[in-house]
C-alpha cells in the first residue's frame, strides 16, 4: 500500500490510476494519520472528503482523468471560502455567511477533482506572522514534540497538515510571508504566487493591494503540479531549469540579523546549487531599503485591514487578538496623505526591483533569520513583536516589491528545526521561478531528502 504521509503526488497519482489504490482509501489513510495533538485544523471534514474521493474514483473508473489533484487530499486556510462550511478567519465566532462564498482557486481545487479535507488554522485575519491564536491554540510545530514550538503564520496549520500525512497541498495565503514563513518553520515547500496572478475572490482579506494566494507542499515538484492545477494560465506543470545556464544573486542584507544556524544552512545550500553549474554572486536589490522603512512603520496591510474591520465587521473589534488590537489607535491616526505615500514609494520601489531582476533567474537569502520559536518565547507583547518582525523580515520584500517566492528546505539548525532557503523572482516569473526550484531541489533533495522527516 502507497503511503499517503511520504509519497509524492505523482506516486500517489499513478497508484491512482493504475488501479493499485482508490481515492477513497487515500482518504482513509488521511483520517488516521489526523494527529490531533498537533492541532492542524479548525474543520475537519473526512465525510465530505470521502464523498469527493468516491467522485474521483467513479472518474477515474470512466477513464476520465482531470489532472494531478484528482483524488488527492487537500488542506485549506480557514480565509478560503467553502460552501456549507463556516469561515472563521482565525475569529472567536463564525464570519456572516457571505464569506462561505467559494472563489477561483477552490473551484480549480474541485475542478481538479481535488478533496479537501478540512480548514486548517490561521492567525486572526492573518495578521501576524509567528502562528498563534488566542481563541483556538496555536498549531504545534511538528519537528517539536518535546516543547511546544510556533508552526510560523499566518496559515499557521497548512505546513502541519502536510507532515502528520492529512494533505499532500495545503492552500495559504501570503500578505507579507504567510506561506513562506511556515513552509521555512515546517521543512515544506512555499510557493507565493504574484500579487493579481491568482484570483483573492472567495478569500477574507488582509491587505487588498499586498495579499496574495498561495500552496504549500512537501516538494517543489509537487508544487510544480499543483500550480498546473490552480493556475488559470499555466497549461502544464514546469519542468527544471538547467542549472548551467541559471544567474542567481545573493542578498546579503538579507543575512542581517540570522542566527549563525541558519546563515550555515543557507550558505551551505547555494555553495551546493553553484557547484552544479549555476552562476551566482551577490546582489544588492533596488527598492529594499524602501521597503523596509515602510514595513517599519506599519506597511499597507495595518491601515487597509483596521478600514475592513471598521467598515465590514465592526463588532468583531473588541474580541480581536490583543496584538492585532494594540495597533489600531496608531493606525487610525494616520493621514491619508501618508497612507498615498506610502503607496506611491512602494510602487517606485517595486518598479527598481523588478526592472533589475529582469536580467536575473532570481535573488537567494534565507527564508527568515531564526527559526521556529517557543510558544512561550512569544506570549508576552513584546517576545510576540520582536520575533514577529524578525519572522517576517526577509519575506515582506517580496510582497511589498511585487515579487513572486519560493521558500525550499535548507537543512536543519542545532535543535533539529527546519531553515529555508527563499528564491524571489520578477513579477510574474512564477514558472520560471518553480522551473529555478525544480533545479534547487535537484540538487538538494526533496525536503524529506534533507531533512528526514519530523520525530514521532
Amino acid at each position: 500500500m502507497i503511503e499517503l504521509a511520504s509519497a509524492s503526488i505523482a506516486d500517489l497519482g499513478a497508484a491512482l490510476r493504475s488501479g493499485r489504490v482508490r481515492a477513497v482509501d487515500l482518504i482513509g489513510q488521511a483520517t488516521r494519520n489526523r494527529d490531533e495533538s498537533l492541532g492542524a485544523y479548525k474543520l475537519w471534514a473526512p465525510e465530505r472528503a470521502a464523498a469527493a474521493a468516491a467522485m474521483a474514483d467513479a472518474a477515474f473508473a470512466r477513464g476520465l482523468d482531470f489532472g494531478p489533484l484528482q483524488g488527492l487530499p487537500v488542506s485549506i486556510k480557514d480565509l478560503y471560502g467553502l460552501v456549507g462550511t463556516p469561515t472563521h478567519a482565525g475569529t472567536p465566532r463564525p464570519l456572516p455567511a457571505a464569506w462561505e462564498r467559494e472563489g477561483p482557486v477552490v473551484h480549480a481545487v474541485r475542478n481538479g477533482m481535488g478533496c479537501i479535507v478540512g480548514k486548517t488554522h490561521t492567525v486572526e485575519f492573518a495578521f501576524g506572522g509567528i502562528g498563534s491564536n488566542p481563541h483556538w491554540g496555536t498549531p504545534r510545530n511538528p519537528w517539536s514534540r518535546e516543547t511546544h514550538r510556533v508552526p510560523g503564520g499566518s496559515s499557521a496549520g497548512a505546513g502541519v497538515s502536510l507532515w502528520e500525512g492529512t494533505a499532500v497541498v495545503a492552500l495559504g495565503s501570503d500578505t507579507a510571508g504567510s506561506v513562506r514563513v511556515p513552509a521555512s518553520f515546517t521543512g515544506t515547500v512555499g510557493l507565493k504566487t504574484t500579487y493579481g496572478r491568482w484570483s483573492l475572490d472567495g478569500l477574507v482579506p488582509l491587505s487588498p493591494s499586498l495579499d496574495s494566494a498561495g500552496i504549500l507542499t512537501r516538494s517543489v515538484t509537487d508544487a510544480a503540479l499543483a500550480f498546473s492545477v490552480i493556475d488559470p494560465r499555466c497549461t502544464s506543470a514546469p519542468g527544471p531549469a538547467d542549472l548551467s545556464r541559471v544567474r542567481l544573486g545573493v542578498v546579503e542584507d538579507l543575512y542581517e540579523g540570522c542566527a549563525p544556524d541558519v546563515a550555515d544552512a543557507v550558505r551551505t545550500a547555494i555553495r551546493e546549487v553553484e557547484a552544479q553549474g549555476a552562476s551566482i554572486f551577490p546582489f544588492s536589490l533596488p527598492g529594499l531599503p524602501a521597503a523596509r522603512e515602510v514595513f517599519a512603520a506599519g506597511g499597507l496591510a495595518a491601515p487597509e485591514f483596521v478600514a475592513f474591520i471598521n467598515r465590514e465587521l465592526p463588532e468583531l473589534r473588541a474580541t480581536l487578538d490583543p496584538n492585532v488590537r494594540g495597533r489600531f489607535a496608531a493606525v487610525e491616526s494616520m493621514t491619508a496623505s501618508e497612507y498615498l505615500d506610502r503607496r506611491a514609494r512602494l510602487a517606485r520601489a517595486a518598479g527598481e526591483a523588478n526592472a533589475a531582476l529582469a536580467e536575473l533567474d532570481g535573488v537567494l537569502s534565507p527564508t527568515t533569520p531564526l527559526t521556529a520559536p517557543r510558544l512561550d518565547e512569544v506570549s508576552d507583547a513584546q517576545g510576540y513583536r520582536d520575533r514577529n518582525m524578525a519572522a517576517l523580515r526577509n519575506t515582506n520584500p517580496g510582497n511589498l516589491l511585487d515579487l513572486c517566492g519560493l521558500s525550499i528546505p535548507a537543512g536543519l539548525d542545532g535543535d533539529g528545526l527546519p531553515i529555508g532557503l527563499q528564491i524571489m523572482a520578477a513579477r510574474g516569473a512564477d514558472e520560471h521561478l518553480l522551473s529555478v526550484g525544480l533545479a534547487v531541489e535537484n540538487t538538494l533533495g526533496t525536503a524529506r531528502q534533507r531533512l528526514g522527516a519530523p520525530p514521532r
